[in-house]
């Protein structure tokens, strides 16, 4: 199937407005400085020095959510994915004010560095609010599909946890379905609230509160690897 895992292709607009004086210089100055490495394994180790759990989110938005959980947890290391220029500023701007020296940074596709990681290096993988592609023809660029999802599976830790959060019926409807067809994870709902109210630890993004500012619906779905 002709799924993000094998296109790689990145669809939409790589930057939106002009970047202001001070956060060019960020571009310039701090992102080369957090960023993950183009090429060789992507481990702990090299990122941040010494062994720590490792998350990684995938399509990070303006990082509020990236910096909250490193902000929350400063003894482990988070890698960061987000194709669009704005996205990261928002990121290192995060980076910088909060003081967050263990994290890094990738503008690009994550699957690229996803690959790279050793297997079951992992503690958790987040996908929140992914672009949900609602036309049928355009299912195969969801990145909640079998090849992705083999490279999460892969990269988690057993007992580790892979997190999506959508406000989109469509991509709802769709994870659910895709998910139940998979043996190596298993869903951590027993009662609707499990996914219908956000988890603690789980900060509401900006995206998340224009979605309900419009009315939609979010769902909170937690996976543990088996």
């Amino acid at each position: 199937m002709s799924d993000p895992a094998t296109i790689r292709r990145l669809y939409g607009r790589a930057k939106g407005h002009k970047l202001r004086q001070g956060q060019a210089t960020l571009v310039e100055e701090l992102l080369p400085a957090i960023s993950v490495p183009d090429e060789g394994p992507v481990t702990a180790e090299s990122l941040f020095g010494y062994d720590r759990p490792l998350h990684f989110e995938i399509g990070f938005g303006s990082g509020e959510h990236l910096a909250y959980r490193a902000d929350l947890l400063p003894d482990h290391g988070f890698i960061g994915c987000e194709p669009f220029l704005n996205g990261v500023v928002g990121a290192l701007m995060h980076v910088r004010d909060k003081h967050l020296a263990n994290v890094r940074l990738h503008m690009g596709d994550a699957l690229d560095v996803l690959e790279r990681l050793p297997d079951a290096s992992l503690r958790f993988v987040y996908l929140l609010h992914p672009d949900p592609w609602p036309k049928a023809r355009h299912a195969k660029r969801r990145m909640v599909n079998h090849g992705p999802l083999d490279i999460i599976a892969a990269k988690l830790q057993p007992g580790g946890e892979f997190r999506l959060g959508t406000d989109d019926p469509t991509y709802c409807r769709w994870s659910m379905m895709v998910m139940n067809q998979r043996r190596d994870f298993e869903w951590l709902a027993i009662k609707a609230s499990d996914f219908l109210v956000r988890p603690g630890g789980w900060p509401e993004t900006r995206y998340e509160a224009k979605a309900r500012r419009k009315g939609h619906e979010v769902w909170y779905f937690r996976y543990q690897r088996k």
